[in-house]
């Protein structure tokens, strides 16, 4: 079996591409708010990368910028704000939704303000006939609430939203589901999935989400409210020549949708999700469930499997990325051996944990696939970078992301030019820096 080499060209590892330490290079500058923080994914990538590649690649107002993980929306609003055409791909209904708010600008901000003043005042009325005053602090005794169906409540990490903020929320929803235009519906129903996780609801972000206490009762309305009034700020600052060209797609990024037309697109500015354990479904599970993108277990294993696999939770018996894995990939090989060899001498019998080496070939199969279906909608020349990070979270074996990548790459065309390293950060189980780097590759055709 050939060997592919698991570098193509003498890879260069540079300095921090923004110039910044590790603990501020992932952070959104206070001047980059507007837009990109209406909805952040929290592993986001920060919108002054984007703005790096754009100038390194010198990608120019006519050009076309591809993010076939875009979250939601990072690199599509960089571009909207530098007036250059932006696609974006996504395949979870909720990420997909808010990229596709956050770039859609042709809406008037006092719209907006007056239909939500509207709004609030209605739902609020809802809540005094109910004996709930907009601002009362105690739960009322005996009152019939509103929740979740019952399948539905149970994809809901447990505690993360008690019942009173439930209620209000779901008032709230539905009554913003009733407005006719649709573009305002879009913007106040996307203030509402900002404020739900940690404002309204009980969740926190670390390593992990997590729920941290409770709140018996919440300013549902005026949580909101603030949020909407951000947002109509933003669009405030929007004239005609300023608006955005962005495309977004919901489609499963190991296949790109038709509507990509063949050498089309300049650059790739993206992020994929790295080989680990976190089910990045979780982290806007309270927002999908609650405003409606995820319904059942079904529609929550639907929307699993529409994305690259790489935690355990996301494997399903079908699936056969791993057989896209080039031959010959011997770093992968030895990663996937070590990790059942350590599995079998820790004694880890679980059936996650014997799934380790499969969802790690799963990864990189998937992230094969993906590379191979980008080629035709490439123009000759085209600039690709790829945000990945060091992992160790099988049995701490480490797995470098980036190299492997690039190395599949090579294997497919791409002609790898360089990894930047952008930062390193702790490994949660063993404190050692991991890395989080930027392969940069181009397309020759």
């Amino acid at each position: 079996m050939p060997r592919i080499n698991e570098v193509q060209l003498p890879l260069r590892l540079s300095p921090n591409v923004a110039g910044l330490g590790s603990g501020a290079a992932n952070r959104l500058a206070a001047s980059d708010a507007p837009f990109h923080n209406w909805y952040r994914f929290v592993l986001s990538y920060p919108s002054h990368l984007v703005r790096q590649y754009l100038e390194q690649f010198e990608v120019t107002r006519s050009g076309v910028v591809l993010d076939p993980f875009c979250g939601t929306g990072t690199t599509l609003v960089e571009c909207s704000k530098l007036e250059i055409a932006s696609i974006g791909i996504e395949s979870h209904p909720m990420s997909h939704f808010a990229a596709r708010v956050k770039t859609n600008w042709d809406v008037n901000p006092d719209a907006v303000m007056n239909t939500a003043l509207q709004v609030r005042r209605e739902v609020q009325a809802e809540f005094r006939s109910q004996g709930l005053p907009g601002l009362q602090k105690s739960v009322a005794q005996g009152l019939p609430l509103r929740t979740l169906p019952a399948e539905q409540h149970e994809l809901l990490i447990a505690g993360s939203i008690d019942p009173l903020p439930l209620h209000r929320t779901l008032v709230l929803r539905d009554r913003i589901d009733r407005l006719p235009d649709e573009s305002v519906r879009d913007v106040l129903m996307l203030a509402l999935a900002s404020v739900l996780p940690t404002e309204i609801g009980n969740l926190h972000f670390g390593p992990e989400v997590g729920v941290r206490g409770h709140k018996m009762d919440v300013d549902v309305c005026g949580e909101w409210m603030d949020r909407v009034e951000q947002f109509a700020a933003d669009l405030t600052t929007v004239t005609a020549k300023d608006l955005p060209r962005a495309t977004v797609l919901r489609a499963d990024s190991r296949f790109l949708p038709t509507e990509l037309a063949p050498a089309s697109v300049d650059a790739v500015i993206t992020s994929p999700p790295y080989p680990n354990e976190k089910d990045y479904t979780r982290t806007t599970r309270l927002e999908s469930v609650v405003l409606g993108f995820v319904t059942d277990k079904e529609q929550l294993r639907a929307v699993k499997k529409g994305l690259v696999r790489s935690n355990t939770r996301g494997v399903y018996r079908s699936d056969d990325d791993a057989e896209f894995v080039p031959e010959g990939l011997v770093e992968l090989d030895k990663i996937t051996e070590e990790i059942e060899r350590r599995r079998v001498a820790m004694g880890k019998t679980s059936g996650f944990e014997r799934m380790y080496p499969r969802v790690t070939r799963h990864y990189f199969g998937g992230m094969a696939r993906h590379l191979a279906s980008m080629r035709p909608v490439l123009r000759q020349g085209a600039r690709l970078a790829y945000v990945v990070g060091d992992q160790a979270s099988y049995l701490q074996v480490m797995i470098r992301t980036g190299h492997l990548l690039a190395s599949i790459a090579g294997h497919l065309g791409y002609t790898v030019e360089r990894i930047d390293l952008f930062r390193t950060r702790k490994a949660t189980a063993t404190g050692a820096d991991l890395r989080e780097e930027v392969v940069v590759m181009s397309w020759r055709g």
